[in-house]
């Protein structure tokens, strides 16, 4: 049966409680009011309990219409079914255009009555869970919110809870889409500045010969569109922290500039004579080895040494691989709430895929195949057919490959057929051509050896 509590506003006693009656019969917890006035102070006190409120149009101390963002201020997440004894076109558009699930004429059918509920219940309950995701996935960015539990991952976190409670310039080290932002996000939280602004910025997204004024800013004057003061995206982050992401991408002109902020936490805005001051903490991250590129000239050494003074490798998912089977659960469980999708998990065989696969796009490209596969999920588990094409035929899993002593001209024909399959993600065609085969003896040897 269903269960939740729904909050009845009407003048009309008789009716009010009949509706009640029902839908406590239906099995909901049903609260009453006569009026607005009562109805929002219920509203207000059990806020984090009502799903839907169904309300009268016309109350004797307002007008359900207008009383619809006031029920929306006192519980955002609830439904609001409006009940009238007169609809007119008018105000049913109105009514859905300012966010009403539903607007119902009294007298109507029971069972219809009931429907519109359970609907506006399940909807309700679907934006809640996304709000609890929502919250977990981007308002607490801090540790304890990172999902996974290997030892890669641990011994990221402890370096970095290590600094955090620091001023000191931290280094993101990992490769794209492993999460470096959030660390950063951490790392500010966890900080005496996590009550300031952070401001990230990703270096490869601005065109060279605009980062340079969007990072710093300018003056009224300064080159020929200027035409205003513009405050710079470190005074934005004055008190807080500004996340460099791939700062490898800065050139060597404003690597020097960022070294006199590290240095003095002052710089000059392009037209300007005057130095700015600022007091902000810098994180940085990239997916380059900075170390090499400085000795090959292709980065300040300077500036590398004073982004170096505490870094943290952030392992990419390969790494991690033991953390794919709770991303992925946790993944499916987000979507499945944001996109209101009814799914229970994942079959063996979709989560081994999962587990096989090649994370060359990490925690990001797992995010993106979890999505899609939700979108065109037909049953209550995700299957391998819900995933992309790559993940429809074998893929070698290291952690089972053969033992390196084998080395059989059988076993050795079988692990190259494998390879290749997997390089060319099933084109059987591309494979035999690749291994000088026939297509049909490539499809002989994938049935010899199970493939």
């Amino acid at each position: 049966m269903p269960d939740g509590t729904l909050l009845i506003i009407d003048d009309e006693a008789p009716l009010r409680q009949a509706i009640a009656r029902m839908l406590e019969l239906e099995g909901y917890i049903v609260r009453q009011a006569p009026d607005a006035r009562r109805g929002l102070e219920d509203l207000a006190q059990h806020a984090d309990e009502v799903l839907v409120v169904l309300s009268d149009v016309k109350l004797p101390d307002g007008y359900g219409l207008d009383l619809l963002p006031r029920y929306r201020a006192k519980a955002p997440l609830a439904e609001v079914i409006l009940l009238t004894a007169y609809g007119t076109i008018p105000d049913s558009v109105r009514a859905m255009r300012e966010g009403a699930f539903d607007y119902l004429t009294k007298g109507d059918s029971d069972d219809q009555l009931v429907v519109v509920v359970d609907r506006a219940v399940e909807k309700a309950r679907l934006r809640r869970r996304v709000a609890e995701l929502e919250q977990q996935v981007g308002a607490q960015y801090t540790f304890e919110s990172m999902i996974g539990n290997s030892p890669a991952l641990r011994e990221a976190q402890r370096l970095a809870r290590r600094a955090a409670p620091t001023d000191s310039t931290v280094l993101l080290e990992g490769p794209t889409g492993a999460g470096k932002e959030l660390f950063a996000q951490a790392i500010h939280q966890a900080s005496a500045r996590r009550g300031k602004p952070f401001v990230a910025v990703n270096c490869s997204a601005f065109p060279r010969d605009l980062l340079e004024s969007e990072l710093f800013g300018y003056k009224k004057g300064a080159f020929t569109g200027a035409l205003a003061d513009k405050k710079g995206l470190l005074e934005a982050a004055n008190g807080g922290t500004l996340f460099l992401d791939e700062i490898g991408e800065l050139e060597l002109s404003v690597q020097a500039k960022f070294l006199r902020v590290l240095e003095t936490r002052q710089f000059t805005k392009l037209g300007d004579t005057r130095p700015t001051t600022v007091d902000v903490r810098l994180v940085a991250a990239t997916n380059r080895n900075l170390q090499q590129e400085a000795a090959a000239g292709q980065f300040r050494p300077d500036l590398y040494y004073r982004l170096a003074v505490f870094t943290v490798p952030v392992p990419g998912l390969n790494e991690r691989r033991a953390d794919v089977p709770i991303l992925a659960d946790y993944f499916l469980q987000f979507f499945a709430a944001r996109l209101g999708r009814r799914l229970r998990g994942l079959e063996p065989e979709a989560l081994e895929q999962l587990r096989r696969h090649d994370w060359r796009g990490n925690v990001r490209e797992l995010r993106n195949v979890l999505e899609r596969a939700v979108i065109l999920a037909d049953g209550e588990l995700l299957t391998t057919d819900d995933l992309p094409a790559e993940f429809h035929h074998f893929q070698p899993d290291p952690a089972t490959a053969a033992d390196a002593d084998d080395r059989t001209l059988r076993t050795m024909e079988k692990q190259q057929i494998a390879r290749v399959l997997h390089e060319t993600g099933g084109n059987k065609m591309e494979a035999a051509r690749q291994l000088g085969i026939g297509t049909k003896t490539l499809y002989r040897k994938i049935q010899e050896y199970g493939l």
